[in-house]
C-alpha cells in the first residue's frame, strides 16, 4: 500500500466506523492481526459497539507495515459481503454511501417506531441482500430468542450500518407487499424531503423513544437545575455542565473529603448523580503524574447497563476512559486489561469477586476509590461483602499497601430484626464496619429542598373483605384431602417427614410443609429399593399435585376463580403430555370429575372475589378524577401477575388501561421469567405510552426501577421488610402521590406499621450515630472488624474435606442410578457431565424449548431420566466446543453413599465435596 492510500483510508475512517462491524472480518484478517488485537477488538464491540470497535480495528490496520495488509483488507470486505464498502474503498468513490446519509437519519428518526411496528421475520426474507448474511442470521435469532421487538430494533441497528445502496428502496417494497402501516412513514426520494418533525411527533415518535432506566437518571430526574433544552426530552442525556443541588453537594461533601461513606437518601434524589460528582472530584485531585482508578458495582445487568452507559456519556467528555463487564460478556473479555486501561470500571460484583480468587486482580489497591451501588445488600455470602472480605484482610493483616476509599449508596440502611433503637444502632454499626464508613451522610441543612423534589407518596392501608363462601375453595380441598390420603396410603407417617404443623390449605405454611416432604422423600430409604423408589416417585406425585392445587388456591383467593381453574387445567395438560402413569392418571381423573362443577362456580357473578371490587373502585375512582394516573400494582406472584392482568383486560370500564407486566428475569420450577429485552419493551410502553397506564409487577419492580411519572402504588397482599417498603414506596415520584396497601389480611396491614415503626426506628438510629465522636466510632467499627475477621478465619481453616470415595447419583423422583462420581467431570469451574456409555442409556434427549448461547456453551437440548413412568428433568445437553455432551444439575438427584447407604440431596455443587476430575475430550473420543 502507498503512502498515499494510507493517507486516504485514514481521511474516509468515518465511512468505515459508520458501516463495519469489525469481528464480522476478523477471520479473514490473521495473516494481519494477532491474537491479542483480535480479542482486544471484540472486547471494544462487547463493551462499547461496533462504531468503537471499528475505530480500533482501524488503528491497528493503519499500523501495519507488513506487504499485502490493503489488499487483504478490500479481500476481507469482500468475502464479509461489505459489498459497498469495498466499492467505495476500492474506487475512492464514496458518493453511493453518502446518498444513504438522509435515509440513515429518517431510520434514526422513525426508530421506536420500527421497533413497534416492524416484524423482521416477515419483511427480512424480501430483502436478504440489504445485511450482510452473518447479520440476516443473527436478527432471525434475536427475533427466535428475545420476540419480535427485540429483533426489529436488531435489525435497526443493521440497516444503519448497510452500505447497500439500494437498501431503502427494497424496504419501502418489502413493507408494501406486507401492508404494514409503517410505509407511509418511510420516503423514498422526493417524498422523504416532505417528512418534518412535526410529522413525527404527531405519529407518537418523539415520547416513544424514552429509555428504560433502572436507577436514578440524572436529567430524567431533574437534578440539575441547569436543565437541557426541550428537544432533548424525548431522548434524555447528561448535559455536559450538570449544576448540583445543594442537597446533593451536602450528601457528597464528606466522600470529596476522602472519607469512606454511606450515602443514605431517598429514591429519586439523583444519588447517581451524586455519584458522579464524588467520581469526577476524586480523578481531578490527584497530584500530577498520578491517576486515580474507581470501580462502580451495581448489583444486577440492567442497573449495570444504565450505570455504564451514564459513567461513559458524562465521563469520556471530560477524556476519562469508562469500560464495563457484566454477565456472559466476562466470557470474551480480558478482564484484567479493561481494569488497567481504564479509569472508570463498571461491574457486576462477582466478577471481581472471581479475579481476586484466581488472582487476575491481585488486590484491591489498583483501585483508588470503590463505589456500591445498593450497599444495603453488603452482608453474610453477598458478593459486596466477598469484595469487603478482601479489603477488610488487607487493613486488618497490616498491609503497607494503599487501599481504595469506599463509597455505599442506598436508599435505606434497614435495621434488620433490631426490636428497639438500641438494636437497630447495633445492626447500622455493622453494616458501616463492613463497609469500613466511618460517616452516614443524610440530609439535614437542605432537607427544604429536598422535599420540593422528592415526593414522600402518602401511605394508605385498606383492609377488604374476603368472600363469606367459597364453594371452589371446599372442592380444591376436598380434592387435596383426597390426595393427602392417597399418599398416607402409600406412606403412613407422612406426617412425620415435615416438622411444620398446623398447616392450613393455601397458604404458604402448606407450601413449606411440601417443600419439606419433598426433602424428606428424596433421601427416604427402605431395604427393598424396587419399593423405595415406587413409594418415592408416589409421594412425589401425590405432593407436586397438593402444591399445584394450593397455588390455585392462592389465586382463587386474590384473583378470580376461573383464573385458578385455568392455572389448573393447564397444569393437567401438561401431566398429560408427560409421563402420565396409573398415579397421574387416577389424580387427573378425580380432578376432571370435578371440573363441570367448578367451571359453573367460577362462571357464577355472585362469587366474584370482593377484593377486585375494592381495586376496581380504587382504580375508577383514581381514573375519573385523573385519567392521566400511572400505577404499578405490586402482586406476590407471577401466577398472580397474568391473573390480574387477564381481569383487567375482560373488565370493559377498566380495560382502557392496557396493562402491561413486569416479572423478574430468574426461573421457577415451573415458569421461565421475562428476558430483559421484554423488560425494557414493557417500561418503554409504561414510560412513554399514554395508552399503557399500569403496570402490574412482581418485587423486580421495588429496586432500582426510576419510573418518576408514577403517582399511584397499590400493594396487592404485599408487603415485605423496612427496605422493601421504602423502596416500593419510592416508585411513586409524582407530586400529590399515593401508596395503597389493600389486604384482607390484619397481619399484613399490622407488619406494614411494624416497618413503618422500623423505618422511624432506623432515622432516629441514624441520627444517634452521626452526632458520635468520629474517632469513638472509628473505634468501635475497627472492634467489630476484629471479631468478625477473627470468626472468618476460623471458618475458613475448616475447610471440608473432599470425600474421595466413590458414590452413586439416583435420581431424584424414582431413585434409579444414574451414574458414580468417579464418572463425572467437571468443566470451567461450575458445570459437571458425566463420561463413559453406561450414562448414555439412562437419560432421553429433547430438544430444549428455548435454545440459545451462553458464554462458551450452546443449549441445543434438555435431558430427561430415561424411566418412561419418571422422566425427571436431569438437565440439558449442550455443544462444548465441537462436543455435544449432558451437563447435569445436582438438585435433580440423590447421593447415596455406597459403603453405608446414607443419602443426602445437595442443593448446589459447592455443598457437594467430593473429589472432582477435570473434563478431558479425549475420555469422549475413547
Amino acid at each position: 500500500m502507498t503512502a498515499e492510500e494510507r493517507s486516504n483510508l485514514q481521511a474516509v475512517s468515518n465511512y468505515v466506523k459508520r458501516i463495519l462491524d469489525p469481528t464480522y472480518i476478523l477471520s479473514y484478517m490473521n495473516p494481519w492481526l494477532g491474537e491479542d488485537e483480535v480479542q482486544y477488538i471484540q472486547a471494544e464491540k462487547n463493551n462499547k459497539g461496533p462504531m468503537e470497535a471499528a475505530s480500533l480495528f482501524l488503528k491497528y490496520l493503519l499500523q501495519l507495515k507488513e506487504e499485502g495488509w490493503f489488499r487483504g483488507f478490500l479481500d476481507a470486505l469482500s468475502n464479509a459481503g461489505y459489498s459497498g464498502l469495498y466499492e467505495a474503498i476500492a474506487n475512492w468513490n464514496f458518493q453511493k454511501l453518502e446518498k444513504l446519509e438522509e435515509y440513515r437519519e429518517l431510520l434514526k428518526r422513525l426508530q421506536p417506531a420500527f421497533k413497534d411496528r416492524i416484524d423482521p421475520t416477515s419483511i427480512l426474507p424480501e430483502m436478504p441482500d440489504c445485511v450482510i448474511s452473518q447479520e440476516y442470521e443473527e436478527i432471525m435469532q434475536v427475533c427466535c430468542n428475545k420476540g419480535i421487538m427485540a429483533g426489529a430494533e436488531k435489525m435497526a441497528e443493521c440497516l444503519l450500518r448497510s452500505d447497500k445502496e439500494n437498501w431503502p428502496k427494497t424496504l419501502k417494497l418489502a413493507l408494501e407487499n406486507d401492508n404494514n402501516s409503517f410505509s407511509e412513514l418511510w420516503m423514498v426520494g422526493e417524498d422523504a424531503k416532505d417528512v418534518e418533525a412535526e410529522d413525527l411527533e404527531e405519529d407518537d415518535m418523539g415520547t416513544s423513544s424514552v429509555h428504560f432506566v433502572y436507577q436514578e437518571d440524572p436529567q430524567r430526574e431533574n437534578l440539575s437545575q441547569n436543565s437541557c433544552t426541550p428537544a432533548d426530552v424525548s431522548r434524555p442525556k447528561l448535559c455536559s455542565q450538570l449544576k448540583p443541588r445543594n442537597y446533593q453537594r451536602e450528601l457528597a461533601l464528606p466522600a470529596m473529603k476522602g472519607k469512606n461513606t454511606i450515602i443514605c437518601a431517598p429514591t429519586g434524589c439523583g444519588k447517581t448523580f451524586v455519584s458522579l460528582l464524588i467520581c469526577e472530584h476524586h480523578l481531578k485531585t490527584f497530584p500530577q503524574g498520578q491517576k486515580g482508578k474507581v470501580v462502580f458495582f451495581a448489583n444486577h445487568v440492567p442497573v449495570y447497563e444504565q450505570q455504564k452507559s451514564v459513567f461513559s456519556e458524562y465521563f469520556e467528555k471530560l477524556g476519562y476512559s469508562v469500560a464495563g463487564i457484566a454477565g456472559a460478556t466476562v466470557e470474551n473479555v480480558p478482564v484484567k486489561y479493561i481494569v488497567e486501561n481504564n479509569d472508570i470500571i463498571v461491574l457486576t460484583p462477582q466478577i471481581l469477586v472471581n479475579n481476586l480468587k484466581d488472582g487476575t486482580i491481585p488486590s484491591l489497591s489498583v483501585f483508588t476509590l470503590m463505589i456500591f451501588d445498593e450497599c444495603h445488600n453488603t452482608y453474610k455470602q453477598h458478593p459486596y461483602n466477598k469484595i469487603m472480605f478482601y479489603y477488610l484482610d488487607q487493613k486488618l493483616g497490616g498491609s503497607s499497601d494503599p487501599l481504595p476509599q469506599v463509597v455505599g449508596m442506598t436508599a435505606s440502611v434497614g435495621v434488620g430484626d433490631a426490636k428497639n433503637t438500641d438494636e437497630a444502632v447495633e445492626y447500622i454499626c455493622k453494616l458501616c464496619a463492613a463497609l469500613d464508613a466511618s460517616v452516614i451522610a443524610t440530609v439535614k441543612e437542605n432537607l427544604e429542598e429536598l422535599q420540593e423534589i422528592v415526593y414522600t407518596p402518602q401511605k394508605i392501608s385498606r383492609r377488604v373483605e374476603s368472600r363469606t363462601t367459597n364453594e371452589f375453595k371446599c372442592i380444591i380441598s376436598q380434592l387435596m384431602r383426597e390426595t393427602e390420603s392417597l399418599a398416607k396410603g402409600v406412606f403412613e407417617e407422612l406426617e412425620n417427614l415435615s416438622k411444620i404443623q398446623n398447616r392450613e390449605f393455601g397458604t404458604q405454611k402448606y407450601e413449606q410443609w411440601i417443600v419439606q416432604v419433598h426433602k424428606a422423600c428424596r433421601t427416604f430409604q427402605l431395604p427393598d429399593k424396587d419399593e423405595e423408589s415406587r413409594m418415592c416417585k408416589a409421594l412425589y406425585l401425590y405432593t407436586s399435585h397438593l402444591r399445584k392445587y394450593n397455588d390455585a388456591l392462592i389465586i382463587s383467593e386474590h384473583a378470580q376463580m376461573k383464573d385458578a381453574l385455568d392455572y389448573l387445567k393447564n397444569f393437567f395438560k401438561d401431566v398429560r403430555a408427560a409421563g402420565f402413569d396409573e398415579t397421574e392418571q387416577d389424580l387427573t381423573r378425580r380432578f376432571e370429575g370435578k371440573v363441570q362443577e367448578l367451571e359453573k362456580i367460577s362462571m357464577d357473578p355472585s362469587n366474584e372475589n370482593p377484593k377486585l371490587k375494592d381495586l376496581y373502585l380504587i382504580l375508577q375512582e383514581e381514573y375519573h378524577v385523573s385519567p392521566e394516573t400511572k400505577t404499578i400494582l405490586f402482586v406476590k406472584t407471577r401466577a398472580l401477575v397474568d391473573a390480574i392482568k387477564k381481569w383487567i383486560e375482560e373488565n370493559s370500564k377498566l380495560s382502557f388501561l392496557k396493562p402491561g407486566i413486569l416479572t423478574g428475569r430468574g426461573k421457577t420450577s415451573q415458569t421461565t421469567g421475562m428476558t430483559l429485552p421484554a423488560q425494557k419493551c414493557v417500561l418503554d410502553a409504561f414510560r412513554s405510552n399514554g395508552d399503557h397506564n399500569i403496570l402490574i409487577a412482581t418485587s423486580v419492580a421495588d429496586e432500582g426501577i426510576d419510573i418518576a411519572q408514577c403517582n399511584l402504588v397499590i400493594l396487592y397482599e404485599y408487603v415485605g421488610n423496612v427496605i422493601k417498603m421504602i423502596q416500593t414506596r419510592g416508585r411513586g415520584r409524582a407530586k400529590g402521590s399515593k401508596c395503597l396497601l389493600l389486604t384482607s389480611n390484619a397481619d399484613v396491614i399490622e407488619k406494614e406499621n411494624i416497618n413503618m415503626y422500623k423505618e422511624k426506628m432506623m432515622n432516629e438510629s441514624i441520627l444517634r450515630l452521626q452526632t458520635c465522636d468520629e474517632a469513638k466510632f472509628k473505634e468501635k467499627l475497627l472492634c467489630i472488624q476484629t471479631d468478625e475477621k477473627f470468626i472468618r478465619d476460623n471458618q475458613q481453616n475448616v475447610k471440608p474435606k473432599l470425600d474421595k470415595q466413590n458414590k452413586k447419583l439416583l435420581c431424584g423422583k424414582c431413585k434409579a442410578l444414574a451414574c458414580y462420581t468417579s464418572e463425572i467431570r467437571k468443566l470451567k469451574d461450575s458445570h459437571y457431565t458425566v463420561v463413559g456409555e453406561t450414562f448414555k442409556k439412562c437419560f432421553v434427549t429433547r430438544p430444549h424449548p428455548r435454545p440459545k448461547s451462553c458464554g462458551d456453551f450452546d443449549k441445543i437440548g434438555k435431558i430427561f431420566c430415561a424411566r418412561q413412568d419418571c422422566s425427571h428433568d436431569w438437565g440439558i445437553r449442550a455443544k462444548v466446543n465441537a462436543f455435544e455432551i449432558p451437563l447435569i444439575k445436582i438438585q435433580s438427584f440423590v447421593v447415596e453413599d455406597t459403603v453405608t447407604g446414607k443419602q443426602m440431596c445437595p442443593s448446589k455443587w459447592k455443598d457437594f465435596h467430593f473429589q472432582t476430575t477435570p473434563f478431558n475430550p479425549e475420555e469422549l473420543s475413547e
